[in-house]
């Protein structure tokens, strides 16, 4: 039988909280003992209604300045947008008229707290690749505090990997730093009550935290939303939204058989055999946003009663080493999702919202659709989709030849506020004045890069 104590003695030298350790030991032991991870199609039952959110909230609804001062946005800024060629924090990426997700959001509190006159806290969950740009982009912001470290950071913590032949952690000599792995958004949890955070929250009378991905800038506070979770006194509460193809490998909710416990069942804990019933979006019909609400006087009370580790599935990846050296020595990276939790509460529900509350930037056509003329910036600071596309973005395809965001710069911003859809194949570059309406697909199947020329592009392929 394997041992833990060497990944204890080795997190305590890395000064890893005693929080983590005990999470990463239990995520550890599962492993250990081979049990299995998945949710079989047949223990669970599909969640067939949700309550929406206009049944909850009218439009136009103010803030109750009592409860955002009750309240704490917690962004998730532990990534670094590699898929997209950058080495930087994701966050720190250009969007729209010069401002980066992490300027719009600073935009968003300030305007909060002006406008109400609540002082909502805001932290930030970094990682160790995205602590130091973060904090010096923030320096800016330090007359609004919301740049010291110590007022906005909650730091995301590190595991060890596990050597997948004997189970003990992994030696890397040529880059030791690569013996390390970050655990999963569901870190969220022992890193807010490792660090203190929870603790200091509770003390400072926040109860309420709203969470979400730094890089869905459709995540913002809602008044009705706030409203409705501090007056049902549930302990968690998670957005979801109605699945479609595009999400079929998206996790979804389901509801346990054996006690009626609504959980979140990710495509990693799900066989082969039961994949086309986990992709039936007519049968599961709600995907996980990433937005949560947390009451933290249950989460407190939660960790207590579970002996400071809240008990959530564990993802298990085989990986190498090096991600980089398929050669290197193959190792375990064990990993947790914080939406997963909505299995740990009793009383833990989810609301459907618009798809313009999922808004996420996962790939260059995301980016090259934010910056167009479909989004606009409120006053409140908000990059949001015109009114008259009612809650539809256009959905822009591009070839392989603008995968890195690098290759957005010269390509031109083509109206997109009447488009449906936009495909891009092979290099090519828009003129000043191009509208896009319906479903328009522009082709250049040479090497040579080529314009397309001013003018209304309406429902045609334009071969180039």
């Amino acid at each position: 039988m394997s041992s833990f104590t060497p990944f204890q003695e080795k997190m305590e030298q890395a000064d890893v909280s005693v929080s983590a350790i005990k999470s990463f030991e239990r995520n550890y032991n599962i492993l250990v003992e081979g049990s299995s991870t998945d949710i079989t199609e047949d223990s669970i039952d599909p969640v067939c209604k949700l309550t929406e959110l206009e049944e909850l909230s009218e439009e136009g609804e103010a803030f109750d300045p009592a409860l955002l001062a009750q309240t704490v946005v917690i962004k998730l800024n532990g990534g670094l947008g590699t898929s997209m060629g950058l080495q930087k924090a994701k966050s720190l990426l250009e969007v729209k008229n010069g401002a980066t997700f992490l300027d719009i959001i600073v935009e968003q509190i300030s305007y909060l707290r002006e406008s109400t006159g609540a002082q909502v806290k805001f932290l930030l969950m970094n990682s160790f690749s995205t602590s130091a740009d973060t904090l010096d982009h923030l320096a800016q912001y330090a007359d609004r505090g919301l740049a010291a470290k110590e007022d906005v950071e909650l730091h995301q913590n590190q595991i060890p990997k596990i050597n997948a032949e004997t189970l003990d952690p992994v030696e890397f000599q040529d880059n030791p730093s690569l013996e390390w792995c970050p655990p999963g958004h569901g870190d969220l949890y022992p890193a807010i009550a490792g660090s203190g955070w929870l603790e200091k929250l509770l003390e400072d009378g926040v109860k309420y935290a709203f969470v979400s991905n730094s890089d869905n800038l459709g995540a913002v506070l809602h008044p009705g939303i706030l409203r409705y979770f501090a007056e049902s006194g549930k302990p968690f509460l998670m957005e979801a939204t109605r699945r479609t193809e595009a999400d079929k490998k998206g996790g979804h909710l389901a509801i346990r058989k054996s006690d009626k416990q609504m959980l979140l069942r990710e495509v990693a804990q799900c066989s082969d055999a039961d994949l086309p019933e986990f992709q039936n979006v007519e049968k599961h019909q709600y995907f996980n946003t990433n937005s949560l609400w947390i009451n933290l006087e249950s989460l407190k009370a939660e960790l207590e009663a579970q002996g400071g580790v809240l008990p959530l599935p564990v993802i298990i990846n085989k990986k190498t080493v090096d991600p980089r050296n398929k050669a290197s020595q193959s190792v375990y990276q064990l990993e947790t999702a914080m939406g997963a939790a909505i299995e740990c509460f009793k009383g833990a529900d989810a609301i459907c919202v618009p798809r313009s509350r999922f808004a996420p930037v996962k790939s260059t056509g995301d980016l090259f659709t934010l910056r167009s003329d479909a989004y606009e910036t409120t006053p409140d600071g908000r990059i949001a989709l015109l009114a008259e596309r009612n809650g539809t973005p256009p959905v822009v395809s591009l070839s392989g030849e603008y995968k890195l965001v690098d290759s957005l710069e010269g390509l031109g911003e083509p109206s997109l506020k009447d488009a449906e859809k936009l495909t891009l194949v092979g290099p090519v570059r828009f003129a000043d004045e191009v509208t896009i309406r319906g479903v328009v697909s522009i082709i250049n199947e040479s090497s040579d890069t080529k314009w397309v020329a001013n003018g209304i592009y309406k429902d045609e392929e334009v071969s180039l």
